[in-house]
């Protein structure tokens, strides 16, 4: 679907990395890439390399500037290492480092890695996935990310990173959005999620949704972020129920859903609020800022 300039990717890691290591640390990276790309290294050279990595580079955050953001993002779309530490950079800049010209060889060695990965290599091979060669050939790894119960390894799967949506199937698609809810991190995270949306997962959200509420539990407004465009006359019983909370941000998820909708009863709902239908046509309202509100209530 996508590959990304391994080069430019590279340029832009090496320029915002530098402020988040020492000089030193930046030698030995260097050092250590040209070792990786000679294609003189061996194997074990390239798995001692990645392992030590937070030695010599350490592991302070990137902190980008939006500006950079804005950068990482148009090299490769979706791509956000806002969040990202140096050890995590400098360990992706050795995988980009590695000859990518036979494809067998090449994802042999990355799965490799991942099957002697620590968790905080883990973070760095799952946060690579859509800046790598062949990325086609690692959505059952990606699905694999899904199910681990280790948390920085199934946020670098599952937030802020383009891959799951653009090459995961429907089926460990949709667990990883409802997983995502069930470990309480917001969905405003998951990239493509409207893009992703389908009747399947309307149905899980609508029935875990229902467990929440029978058992006395909140359920998150984000929750209906993916519901809107399939809304029938069961979801919109659910939407009925949201627009009756004393929580205005689900009544504002009630609205944005029904919004979303081609559903003529679900329009017809949202006619009776004005208030809030006038507030989305305006943009007062959105799933971002609900999302954020919720996290911050949280």
């Amino acid at each position: 679907m996508y590959q990304a300039d391994i080069s430019e990717i590279k340029a832009f890691l090496i320029s915002v990395l530098e402020r988040s290591t020492t000089p030193q640390g930046s030698t030995w990276l260097a050092q250590k890439m040209e070792m990786v790309s000679s294609g003189s290294a061996k194997e074990k050279d390239l798995y001692l390399a990645f392992s030590s990595a937070p030695r010599f580079v350490g592991k302070e955050k990137l902190n980008l500037a939006d500006a950079e953001v804005a950068q990482a993002n148009s090299l490769r779309t979706g791509f956000n290492p806002s969040r990202w530490t140096a050890d995590q950079t400098a360990r992706t800049l050795l995988l980009l480092s590695l000859p990518a010209q036979d494809a067998d060889t090449f994802v042999k060695q990355v799965e490799t890695l991942f099957g002697t990965a620590d968790m905080g290599e883990l973070v760095a091979l799952y946060g690579s996935l859509p800046l790598l060669p062949y990325p086609e050939r690692y959505s059952k790894r990606a699905a694999e990310g899904v199910r681990t119960n280790m948390g920085d390894v199934y946020e670098a799967v599952a937030l802020e990173n383009p891959y799951p949506s653009e090459y995961m199937e429907e089926a460990p698609w949709n667990q990883l959005v409802l997983k995502t809810l069930f470990v309480g991190k917001p969905l405003y995270r998951i990239y493509g999620i409207e893009q992703r949306s389908n009747p399947e997962l309307t149905r899980m959200l609508s029935d875990y949704a229902h467990e929440r509420w029978a058992a006395g539990r909140p359920v998150s407004p984000e929750l209906w972020r993916p519901v809107g465009p399939f809304i029938d006359e069961a979801i919109l019983r659910d939407i009925q129920k949201l627009f009756s909370q004393p929580s205005e941000l689900e009544r504002e998820a009630a609205a944005l859903a029904c919004a979303q909708s081609s559903f003529g009863p679900a329009r017809e709902l949202l006619n009776a609020y004005p208030d809030l239908k006038q507030k989305v046509e305006k943009g007062e309202i959105n799933w971002l800022l609900i999302g954020r509100k919720f996290e911050e209530q949280a």
